[in-house]
């Protein structure tokens, strides 16, 4: 999908599509093309409006009516000089705009376009125009596609997207566990629970631990009832955030692939990276973020209501004033578990509302451990500010996913490791006290905690030196996957060799079966994505062991198939594709063609997936996922071999 962020305007238009469908006027539309020269075409959109509504003209100085505008999918076309309206336009008093110019009955929009290189042999895009009747007022976006006179056929090789020999239900040898996506649903909730309890640790939450339980044990009649209302508060802290997990379910409904494609859309990366960046500087207390106040008040004013209304109000008041705090941390989790489903997202906001809301109801019906509880102080504002580090490293990994998906090649990998190299020393030097922040105060006295923190600050700085030269110890294991991979490299793609396979592996499937069929090897598919941290894992902590490294040259020829590659395929290789399940999808990009692979043939949306084929592109054993024993995994490698067959 080529602009996924879209299914959120979708799923907001959705909601109100009765009442927009019926308000819109019924405009007939019919569009052409005509080749005018080489590269050079007429595109025509010919509409006919109902009565009773008319079709804006060239209004210029008018502000919020531009003319009608051309948009096309493919990048090289661009429009060659205005839109042209035809017949005339009329004058026309308008109750919104005032006096200006109208097209009513049967209007046309002709726009001329050039076409450098390569013509396709379909054009697809969308027409803007607006639109009135008295004193309404409608944008139309009407999509098209219409055939180009001498454009590109498509290839066979486009449209080899589903494998026929491909069985899952039989594979040469059943060997292999079954990849299960629910397999991580424990991962994912127990990451969303640490984030919970990080969470608990800021100064907008904490605070409110004693005060909240106080009020309940206070308010209620007997303990019993301030059990059942601390119990009842904390449920509705868990259902809060489950409930914002819920949009994502009906997303995927409409197609299993978005979360991959929004997780690694670029331009939404960027954004998270900006957000991050907001974030941190909030938390390092330059300023503070609040939710517009009349949210807060309005839920603050429905938690004075008695019985459970009131309770759940309550909780929503938490969840909005503690979101100045809760928000860098939910961000992260949300962005980190989207690309693996709606189910994982749900598994990771439910971890982190059980770890906010447990401690509410513990307390409330344990009310004697709030005499054991830390006061609050400075180590609050130390915990948030120590998180404000943590924001700014996770800020340059959203940058660097945009940067590797668009292969910008501005965060190389140690580019990327020294800017955590510069992260890493401005928090020794804050925890030494060295480096002062808003609201500290010189000389004041660094606790033995703090300096403890500082010194394995100062540890994990060190340890992140190496990552910036070649040596052989620039293989960062235990951050495998939050830096760019290996061989995206200031040294070069050479500066790979010795610590991997990556730089010995193709990347383009057909050639990868040509070469098994001339050396007589079955097929290591390696379905993977630029931003997959779990890939760079395998790639870095599994790959390298020299048994697994030496097995896959010897036995295998290796592919590599990036399903979140934004590069443009050729002209005749792009196409529309019908899914097994009847849907229409675009083939526009290097990672719209393997992410469509992988699940026309696999059955699977998620990566690293790997897949052993013979050269008849038959199914040797069962698809394995993250696999990060380097035993099981060569042991899985193993049988593929041994079950090779000519």
């Amino acid at each position: 999908m080529k602009k996924p962020f879209k299914y959120f305007a979708g799923f907001v238009v959705f909601l109100f599509s009765s009442f927009y469908s019926y308000a819109q006027p019924d405009v007939q539309w019919q569009f052409s093309s005509t080749r005018i020269s080489v590269g050079k075409y007429e595109i025509k959109a010919e509409a006919v409006v109902p009565d009773g509504w008319h079709i804006y003209g060239i209004n210029k100085g008018v502000e919020g009516l531009d003319p009608a505008t051309f948009h096309f999918d493919f990048e090289n076309v661009k429009p060659d000089g205005e839109v042209v309206y035809s017949p005339s336009p009329k004058a026309f008093n308008d109750t919104l705009f005032g006096k200006v110019l109208v097209h009513t009955g049967k209007i046309s929009f002709t726009q001329n376009v050039s076409i450098s290189q390569t013509i396709p042999s379909v054009l697809k895009g969308n027409l803007t125009i607006y639109s009135g009747r008295a004193d309404e007022f409608y944008p139309i976006e009407k999509t098209f596609e219409i055939s180009l006179e001498g454009g590109a056929t498509e290839t066979a090789s486009s449209s080899a997207i589903k494998l026929t020999s491909v069985d899952l239900n039989k594979p040469l040898a059943d060997c292999g566990k079954k990849v299960d996506a629910k397999q991580s649903l424990w991962g994912i909730f127990i990451l969303g629970f640490l984030g919970g309890l990080i969470a608990l640790l800021t100064p907008c939450v904490f605070p409110m631990i004693p005060v909240t339980v106080s009020f309940f044990t206070r308010r209620s009649a007997n303990r019993q009832a301030a059990i059942k209302n601390g119990v009842l508060y904390g449920t509705f802290i868990f259902l809060i955030y489950i409930i914002i997990s819920l949009p994502f379910h009906l997303l995927g409904n409409v197609n299993p692939e978005i979360f991959n494609n929004i997780s690694t859309n670029a331009y939404l990366n960027i954004i998270f990276f900006a957000v991050f960046i907001f974030f941190s500087i909030s938390f390092f207390g330059y300023f503070d973020i609040t939710l517009p106040g009349s949210v807060a008040n309005k839920a603050d004013e429905k938690s004075g209501l008695g019985s459970i209304g009131g309770i759940f109000f309550m909780s929503l008041t938490l969840a909005i004033v503690s979101f100045s705090c809760t928000g860098p941390i939910l961000g992260s989790l949300l962005v980190g578990s989207l690309s693996g489903g709606a189910w994982q997202l749900t598994a990771g906001l439910g971890g982190f509302g059980i770890a906010l809301a447990l401690p509410f109801a513990l307390f409330a019906i344990f009310p004697d451990w709030l005499k054991s509880l830390p006061k609050s102080g400075g180590w609050l504002d130390t915990v948030k500010k120590i998180l404000a580090f943590a924001e700014v490293a996770l800020a340059f990994k959203f940058l660097s996913n945009a940067d590797l998906v668009m292969h910008w090649g501005v965060l190389k990998r140690e580019v990327f490791i020294g800017i955590w190299l510069l992260v890493g020393i401005g928090l020794t030097l804050y925890l030494f006290g060295v480096l002062r922040l808003p609201h500290d105060t010189k000389g004041q006295k660094i606790s033995v905690g703090r300096k403890m923190l500082g010194v394995l600050s100062f540890l994990f700085t060190l340890y992140l030196i190496p990552g910036v030269t070649q040596s052989k110890y620039a293989n960062l294991k235990l951050l495998s996957g939050f830096p760019p991979p290996l061989s995206y490299s200031v040294y070069g793609k050479e500066n790979v060799q010795g610590k991997g396979l990556e730089a010995n592996v193709i990347n383009d499937y057909n050639k990868a079966l040509q070469l098994a069929r001339e050396q007589n090897k079955p097929i290591l598919i390696d379905f993977t994505g630029w931003a997959c941290v779990n890939c760079r894992k395998m790639e870095e902590n599994v790959w390298t062991q020299p048994e697994v490294n030496k097995f896959i040259k010897d036995n295998y020829i290796l592919v590599s198939l990036y399903v979140d590659d934004r590069s443009k395929l050729p002209i005749e290789l792009r196409t529309t594709y019908t899914t097994r399940d009847g849907n229409k999808k675009d083939i526009y990009t290097q990672g719209d063609k393997w992410a469509t692979f992988e699940a026309e043939n696999f059955n699977q949306v998620s990566q690293p997936l790997y897949v052993v084929l013979d050269t008849k592109e038959r199914l040797v054993t069962n698809p394995v996922g993250y696999t990060p024993d380097a035993k099981e995994y060569l042991k899985w490698l193993t049988c593929g071999k041994n079950s090779f067959k000519e």
